[in-house]
């Protein structure tokens, strides 16, 4: 077989095992994500275990009692956004007061301008009204739709504790079959991967949530002085948005500017969202990061923006959490596979060639 030849088939085979892959991973997501979600997570918890097993409790005390810490955060984050969400809403009539003017002026604008006529635009908001779509012939259908969606979070979540407790209580086993895949000769090199991939995750997750709680407190309070309502919420979506590198970003300066501006109408409070903004990232880029991250997830910028939007169009926003600790597991597995070293060389990020 000639070397075009060769090179044609391998190709084409590898194109249709990535898209069959990819295929396979979309349709899959209600399983893998809480399964994948929980492995991350469990590989954060697996220091607490160690040290409570440490103190004299048994593993399965120790499982469910990191289990238990991760359920405890996550309601807390859920009742604090929940709380918020409830003073927006108590507040809804003063804020579609502020709302009123700036909606006419749009209306007005799309009048002159456009082709668009006063019917039109009536059509269009008497089909985004909450009322109507109640009463619409489809209303049992959009209600139902609603409670299939929370009904399915809700189960994910409770998997996902589940897969979490298990996880931690039988982590020795998983890691004696691992093991097991691999020659005698080639143990301690399995076992640096492994230990390296524990901690490229722990290390990597642990300072996101430190970077969120210090980034909520800060765009909070730089909201609030800027005269945004409601600042603690938005503070807590913008934090919540940066474990979405690049992207996240910019969406959370998008919702506080919209917020601010659409509640207030007043220009003064969008400076006060752009310098808060920048001020955060700034210390977040150049004061927080380094110290708390510092290089452990060395991935080139280029793939983490590529990864994350796979990660997008695979699993949504939950994909794109994922993405970049994901790939920094896989890079790790790479370096020590011979064959795949050039892939964990490109996909790095090595000081000496950004100098060059």
């Amino acid at each position: 077989m000639s070397f075009a030849r060769k090179l044609l088939y391998t190709g084409a085979a590898l194109t249709t095992g990535l898209y069959f892959l990819f295929l396979g991973l979309v349709e899959a997501k209600a399983f893998l994500a809480p399964l994948v979600t929980a492995i991350i997570l469990a590989l954060l918890m697996i220091p607490v275990s160690n040290k409570l097993e440490s103190w004299g409790m048994s593993r399965g005390i120790s499982s469910l009692i990191s289990t238990i810490i991760i359920l405890i955060v996550s309601l807390a984050i859920a009742s604090l956004v929940f709380f918020q969400i409830k003073v927006f809403v108590n507040d809804w009539e003063t804020i579609e007061e502020a709302m009123g003017p700036k909606i006419e002026q749009i209306e007005n604008y799309f009048l002159e301008e456009t082709d668009m006529e006063q019917v039109d635009i009536d059509s269009y908001k008497e089909k985004g009204n909450f009322s109507t779509m109640l009463s619409s012939p489809n209303s049992g259908k959009t209600v139902f739709g609603a409670l299939g969606t929370v009904v399915g979070f809700i189960t994910s979540i409770i998997l996902m504790l589940v897969y979490i407790f298990f996880l931690l209580f039988y982590r020795k086993m998983f890691k004696k079959f691992i093991l097991k895949l691999f020659s005698k000769e080639r143990e301690s090199e399995v076992k640096c991967v492994i230990s390296q991939t524990a901690k490229i995750s722990q290390h990597y997750l642990a300072g996101r949530l430190v970077l969120m709680v210090i980034l909520a407190i800060l765009y909070s309070v730089g909201l609030g002085i800027s005269g945004l309502s409601n600042f603690i919420l938005i503070g807590i979506i913008a934090a919540v948005l940066s474990l979405i590198p690049f992207l996240g970003n910019i969406i959370g300066l998008a919702i506080a500017m919209a917020f601010g501006y659409l509640t207030t109408g007043e220009t003064s409070v969008l400076v006060g969202v752009v310098l808060t903004f920048a001020v955060a990232q700034f210390i977040d880029s150049f004061l927080l990061q380094p110290y708390i991250l510092g290089s452990k997830v060395n991935i080139h910028p280029l793939f983490i923006i590529l990864v994350l939007i796979l990660g997008n169009m695979v699993w949504g926003v939950v994909g794109m959490a994922l993405a970049i600790p994901i790939l920094g597991i896989i890079n790790i597995a790479f370096g020590y596979i011979k064959p795949l070293q050039p892939l964990s060389y490109l996909l790095s990020n090595p000081k000496e060639d950004r100098k060059k």
